[in-house]
């Protein structure tokens, strides 16, 4: 492959393409709302909708965003996103290595004050003035 089209740059643009798909599900919502709206058949809110789009279409983005902040509010909330995070990073074997790591250094930390509060017991016991009566 040339320099051009090394693995970088064909991961930067998976990339855009993953970060595209975010906001082409948008739109597909958006699409199913009024693919709902129009199975609904002949009734009020249909005909409104269809009928007078300058005001219904507005309406209709203001309650996607509140609604959409309310279900996003309600999942960080009950903690789903950082559920979801620590699921995926046990699949991750990058940071598997950097926990591991990170382990092994708090274990070796903890040794390290363990052994010098025990130097600092054993000195206060050795250095003790004798009590005189």
């Amino acid at each position: 492959m040339s320099s051009r089209f090394n693995k970088k740059s064909l991961i930067r643009w998976k990339v855009y393409i993953d970060r595209s798909k975010m906001y082409i599900g948008y739109v597909q919502f958006l699409l199913i709302i009024f693919v709902f709206i129009k199975s609904l058949g002949d009734n009020p809110v249909t005909e409104f909708v269809f009928n007078s789009p300058m005001i219904a279409v507005p309406i209709i983005l203001v309650i996607f965003v509140v609604a959409s902040l309310l279900l996003g509010y309600l999942d960080s909330r009950l903690g789903f996103r950082e559920e979801e995070i620590r699921n995926h990073s046990k699949s991750n074997p990058v940071l598997m290595d950097i926990q591991k790591s990170l382990n092994e250094l708090n274990d070796k930390v903890a040794q390290m004050e363990q052994r010098k509060k025990t130097k600092v017991q054993s000195k206060q016991i050795h250095n003790k003035p004798l009590k005189r009566d």
